[in-house]
C-alpha cells in the first residue's frame, strides 16, 4: 500500500488487498496483540491460539486472554475519524462471558481490559487500562482508555490529534504492511 497525492489535495492510497484506489482512510488494524507478536513461533505454535477475535496463550501458570477490539481517535479540524483495530487482555470472567455472548446480536455489556497493541509514534502503549464496551449488532467492542492514566496516546485520545498526524500515522503503518 502506498499513498499518492491529488491535485485537489486529497489524499489517496493504493490498497494492497483489493488494488483500488480509495480516499477514506483506512482503519489501523492490528492482526494479534503483542503478547502474541513478541513469542517465538514455536511459543505461537505450542502454547497459543489466535483467530481474527480472539486469543489465547496458554501457559503453565496461566492463560492470558485478549479479544480484537476498535477505537476512534477524534482528528481535529476533519470530518474523518481515525480508525484503530486493536486488542485487549480480559480477565477470565469477561473473556468467558464476551465469548459465550459472541453470536448473541442484543448483548451489550462493559468489561475492564488492559489495551495490548503497541500503537505507533507513542513508546508503548500495552497496558493502558480501557473501559470495554460491547454493542449490538456483533460489531467489535469499542474501547475507551481510562481519562486519569498518565500517557500521551490518552492525552491523544481525549484531546484529538491533527490531521497531518492522523495521515502520518496511516503512512507509517502502509510502510509497514507493504
Amino acid at each position: 500500500m502506498f499513498w499518492k497525492k491529488k491535485k485537489n489535495k486529497s489524499t489517496k492510497f493504493d490498497c494492497s488487498k483489493c488494488g483500488k484506489a480509495h480516499s477514506e482512510w483506512p482503519a489501523l488494524g492490528y492482526i494479534s496483540p503483542d503478547n502474541y507478536h513478541n513469542l517465538t513461533e514455536k511459543e505461537k505454535a505450542e502454547l497459543a491460539i489466535l483467530n481474527s477475535d480472539f486469543c489465547e496463550i496458554h501457559y503453565e501458570d496461566q492463560i492470558d486472554r485478549f479479544i480484537r477490539v476498535t477505537l476512534t481517535q477524534k482528528v481535529n479540524s476533519s470530518c474523518q475519524n481515525l480508525d484503530y483495530g486493536l486488542w485487549v487482555s480480559l480477565s477470565e470472567k469477561s473473556y468467558s462471558d464476551y465469548k459465550e455472548n459472541f453470536n448473541n446480536t442484543h448483548h451489550e455489556t462493559g468489561y475492564f481490559g488492559w489495551l495490548c497493541s503497541n500503537i505507533a509514534s507513542y513508546e508503548s502503549t500495552s497496558s493502558i487500562p480501557c473501559d470495554v464496551i460491547t454493542k449490538g449488532g456483533n460489531e467489535r467492542p469499542e474501547i475507551f482508555p481510562h481519562k486519569d492514566f498518565e500517557h500521551p496516546f490518552v492525552q491523544d485520545y481525549y484531546n484529538g490529534i491533527s490531521k497531518m498526524e492522523a495521515e502520518s500515522r496511516i503512512r507509517d503503518m502502509l510502510k509497514k504492511a507493504g
